[in-house]
């Protein structure tokens, strides 16, 4: 087991390249599946979800050929199977695209039950089911997802989404790629990586329309070509070094990305007193003063982020004043602000709402990465914390984030990771 050791208290300073999107790559992988063809994907992060998801599509007979570290040739001509095993599918909560990609193109597929993070909300897959019913499939769940399209192959539909999901709404997109007719999608999400899944597919052959707004049309196609795509920077990654900024303090330019998708992360820094210049491809960050009380709630798409509400409460627990923020994505996400209390935080959760008194500084201490971005706020707030703070389980850091030590390192982090025992009592406590 790995664990990192921060020794905090230093503002940040330098540059930052930001790497490929997560959430745009561990659909746009599996969506590889629906090509006759050679995909060329370029932008591909270094994470551990990509890996997992690369061995899965060796597993059903795909060619895979890395040309560098981030741009990979994937080639599914020669499929032989649509079983994805336990094991490497259980390990991340993506492998549900493969449901989609696997039907769209073979009509059927049996995908044992995703894994991945669980922050303490439900997370079903009952929007992506009533998507694939709606469309002619047949879907049983137990250990596995067992799903078989009527005749072969999907057939189009008009799929309503009770609620706003991105994952339902990429999934339903992959089955409906290579379907019968046409597929609308109502209440559709709006995330940039749907956007990114939508010109993958098309550049491929498909033809999607609408994808960014609330309702997506695809019209099916007898088949998929290879080709060449670039997977855009990833919104939450660069947002997540913005937020280490504020907390630690300092001047870091973020490169590599798109600033619109960074609007809804930028306007609440602004509010909390950091100050933001944006360029063409570019956001320079920076914080000598004082931290501002905000409130922050968490929306689908222009909205706030789900994925970056711990990390800007780590930030607003060093901001003057009571915040408050508010969960209007998931159920609960809240099972990281008992690490955050034993740095010295004060906060409180009421159902969805987290009310954070801001303190003066956080104190080091030992903690536990729950989940992928809990793990990142943990990183934030160790960074903050004058003395040195230890981080277990950062396997769920780097699910999602591209060598974080060799980055932070770069803006002059002292941060370095360490071995320990799985047998050995996790015994978080104060240190220093």
């Amino acid at each position: 087991m790995q664990k990192y050791i921060i020794r905090g208290g230093r503002p940040l300073s330098g540059e930052v390249h930001i790497s490929g999107a997560k959430n745009a790559a561990v659909a746009i992988i599996p969506a590889a599946l629906l090509v006759d063809g050679v995909c060329r994907i370029e932008n591909i992060p270094q994470i551990s979800d990509v890996s997992v998801l690369l061995k899965i599509l060796q597993q059903l007979g795909a060619n895979i050929r890395f040309l560098n570290r981030s741009d990979v040739e994937i080639d599914c001509t020669h499929i032989h199977t649509t079983h994805v095993p336990q094991g490497l599918a259980h390990k991340l909560r993506a492998s549900y695209y493969l449901i989609g990609a696997l039907l769209g193109r073979f009509g059927h597929a049996e995908v044992s039950m995703p894994g991945g993070c669980s922050f303490g909300g439900v997370r079903p897959i009952d929007q992506h089911v009533k998507g694939f019913a709606a469309m002619g499939a047949e879907v049983h769940e137990g250990d596995y997802i067992v799903a078989n399209a009527a005749e072969g192959r999907m057939r189009g539909a008009n799929v309503y989404l009770d609620v706003v999901s991105v994952g339902a709404t990429m999934n339903i997109m992959m089955a409906a790629a290579l379907a019968d007719g046409v597929t609308v999608i109502e209440n559709a999400a709006k995330e940039p990586h749907i956007v990114d899944l939508a010109n993958f597919l098309n550049l491929m052959g498909a033809n999607i329309k609408g994808a960014g707004t609330d309702t997506i049309r695809v019209f099916g196609v007898d088949s998929l070509h290879g080709g060449t795509y670039a997977i855009i920077p990833d919104q939450i990654e660069a947002g997540t070094y913005m937020a280490a900024v504020a907390a630690a303090g300092g001047e870091v330019l973020v490169r590599g990305i798109i600033p619109k998708h960074m609007d809804c992360i930028t306007a609440k820094l602004l509010e909390m007193g950091v100050e933001v210049e944006e360029k063409d491809d570019t956001l320079l960050i920076r914080r000598t003063g004082p931290l501002l009380r905000t409130n922050i709630k968490t929306l689908p798409y222009p909205g706030f982020p789900t994925d970056m509400q711990p990390q800007l409460t780590a930030v607003l627990s060093l901001a003057q004043g009571t915040s408050v923020v508010t969960e209007g994505v998931w159920d609960n996400r809240y099972r990281y602000v008992g690490e955050l209390t034993r740095m010295g935080a004060q906060i409180r959760v009421e159902g969805r709402t987290a009310i954070v008194e801001g303190v003066n500084r956080l104190t080091p201490a030992t903690v536990q990465a729950f989940d992928l971005r809990a793990g990142a706020a943990m990183v934030i707030a160790a960074l903050a914390a004058a003395g040195t703070s230890e981080i277990l389980n950062v396997q769920y850091i780097e699910r999602g984030y591209e060598d974080i030590i060799g980055k932070l390192r770069s803006l002059g982090a002292d941060i370095e990771s360490a071995e320990y025992s799985e047998q050995e009592p996790v015994v978080p406590r104060r240190i220093g």
